[in-house]
């Protein structure tokens, strides 16, 4: 067992000079929702529609028909991802999400690479899918992408000021028109079908001159990243354990849950794509808006669209809130200088942690001014990486006192965690170099601030706080 484990309610022994803050008992978000609010919520940070429009499209562009196939592999996979989160979500239930369990199972510098790995994927995605919100209010209005992003970016952080039982029913709201979006989608594309289900497996994509090229297994691989990106919000739901009622039981099935219906509204919509697109180039083109046009009417087609809309606003709303929680987990636990800890720690009226709220929104609205087009790989990676070091977590969470602790237990251990890291170290083996080598950098930048700053300071700093919760 590693040294990082301690209860949100027993103070920190003082250390010289300390003040009183410094030392005081950690602060522990308030129990409030429960399954059917923790699923609405972590449903609207997978946000199924903005990612069926926003993200799919660029894989239709290089897998075409193999694409509905790459998703469905990508979800293979994460069914066992999500047996590791709810294994080490129940026995670890803390707003640090992954970085608190890979901690307290792996040691303290795998758990700090996990956080700058999360905190890379939360703060690159919201600015990148908010930008995509002008392209689905142009049938109303247009705006220009990064100020579209901007605005919808500081809309989420305002909702994300509000008490989380609120923010529930309000991505719940959203979320019911994004599933009709997605699910007039596939209505359509089934209705107005031009080819059969073998076509799910030809591999085929439009070549540069016009013809159509075969896709190789190589491609699909390598697509694999984006795929497990596609779903990879069912991870929310860890994120928000400190706040789910029960969450020995609730967190295993918010995760389970969130997983499956988000896998069937993403996946059933890009198989009538397939199957409903006039050809292969068409397909590949990636307009999903204009097919919606071409089989149905322009009124159809704008009400998808802003049904989209509404979606990544939602999206933006569930994503300022899981990354606040991120920053003020990380704050809490002593990863930064004092005044930095103390300010982030801060929680407001509605039991939010508002300066970690402000902190994360204000930056995602500057970041809509910024050229993000190969960020989309970076995130590929970092989640892939993200998910590797879980799958490590996992593989020791049965290890000395952990082995009696009460929590849900996966099937098939260790036989699920040992395949996902040879599979997920194989994926990033076959990565473009470039995206690697970014998130290399960044993640040996961090190496070095643990190695400077952090490891110096182990018995005060970076302190992993798991809130003690004996309600099952």
């Amino acid at each position: 067992m590693t040294d990082t484990l301690r209860p949100a309610e027993t103070a920190l022994p003082r250390a010289t000079g300390a003040t009183d803050s410094a030392t005081a008992g950690p602060r522990q978000l308030k129990r409030s929702i429960g399954v059917v609010g923790g699923t609405l919520l972590t449903l609207s940070c997978v946000t199924p529609a903005s990612t069926l429009f926003v993200v799919v499209p660029d894989l239709f562009g290089s897998l075409g028909t193999a694409t509905a196939l790459t998703i469905a592999i990508g979800s293979l996979l994460c069914v066992a991802v999500a047996f590791c989160y709810s294994e080490l979500g129940t026995l670890v239930p803390s707003a640090g999400g992954e970085y608190a369990m890979v901690s307290t199972m792996a040691g303290r510098l795998a758990g700090w690479l996990v956080f700058v790995l999360s905190l890379l994927v939360v703060m690159i995605v919201p600015p990148v899918i908010a930008m995509g919100t002008a392209d689905y209010l142009a049938p109303i209005v247009h705006l220009d992408p990064s100020v579209a992003g901007a605005g919808v970016m500081l809309l989420a952080t305002l909702a994300g000021l509000l008490d989380l039982r609120a923010n529930a029913w309000i991505t719940g709201v959203f979320l019911v028109l994004e599933v009709i979006a997605a699910a007039v989608v596939a209505l359509l594309g089934f209705a107005h079908g031009q080819r059969g289900p073998g076509s799910l497996l030809s591999m085929q994509a439009a070549g540069g001159d016009g013809h159509t090229d075969t896709v190789t297994a190589a491609l699909v691989v390598s697509g694999l990243a984006i795929a497990l990106f596609i779903t990879q919000g069912f991870s929310t739901a860890v994120y928000l354990s400190e706040e789910l009622e029960h969450p020995r039981r609730n967190v295993a099935r918010t995760v389970l849950a969130t997983l499956a219906i988000s896998s069937v509204i993403i996946l059933v919509p890009v198989v009538a794509i397939t199957f409903g697109a006039s050809d292969v180039a068409e397909l590949t083109g990636g307009d999903i808006g204009a097919m919606v046009t071409a089989w149905s009417s322009s009124a159809v087609g704008t009400f998808v669209s802003l049904c989209v809309a509404l979606a990544i606003i939602n999206a933006g709303i569930v994503m300022v809130i899981q990354n606040s929680r991120v920053l003020f987990a990380s704050a809490r636990d002593k990863a930064w200088p004092e005044p930095v800890n103390n300010v982030f720690a801060r929680l407001g009226r509605f039991g939010s942690p508002w300066v970690a709220t402000l902190a994360v929104g204000i930056p995602g609205a500057a970041l809509c001014f910024v050229n993000l087009d190969t960020l989309y790989g970076v995130t590929g990676v970092s989640v892939t990486g993200m998910y590797l070091l879980v799958a490590v977590a996992a593989l020791l969470a049965r290890r000395g006192s952990h082995r009696h602790v009460p929590a849900w237990r996966m099937p098939l251990w260790p036989a699920v965690p040992v395949l996902l890291i040879v599979v997920l170290g194989y994926i990033l083996t076959q990565q473009e170099t470039g995206y690697l080598l970014w998130t290399g950098g960044i993640t040996a930048v961090a190496t070095l601030y643990w190695v400077c700053y952090l490891r110096p300071r182990r018995a005060t700093r970076w302190l992993v706080t798991v809130p003690e919760d004996t309600r099952v």
